[in-house]
């Protein structure tokens, strides 16, 4: 919810999004802006002060590293489907930490 009203308030289109355990895949339009992930840990840690104390955390929501690409030759179909199978993807691994 935090992502979808950050992205809103910065004229950026959620196209997809996928939460996983420990990380998130999202495929978005938008100018270029450090302001979904900038805003959101903000107003994140705001609600939940404990995390930015907590010592697997360490006080940061995101990583200080990012991807960002244009979808150049790739469709967006592609990169959708990719982010749908995320989840799935997780739970196999889960299942079958070695590849099992």
């Amino acid at each position: 919810d935090i992502l979808r009203m950050v992205a809103k308030d910065n004229d950026i289109v959620t196209e997809k999004l996928e939460v996983i355990l420990d990380h998130v895949h999202v495929l978005i339009s938008f100018p270029p802006s450090k302001a979904l992930k900038g805003r959101s840990a903000f107003i994140f840690l705001k609600r939940h002060p404990k995390i930015r104390q907590s010592e697997y955390w360490g006080g940061h929501l995101w990583s200080p590293s990012y991807y960002m690409s244009t979808l150049g030759d790739t469709s967006k179909d592609v990169v959708e489907n990719y982010i749908n199978n995320q989840k799935y993807n997780a739970l196999q691994k889960k299942k079958c930490p070695n590849g099992r």
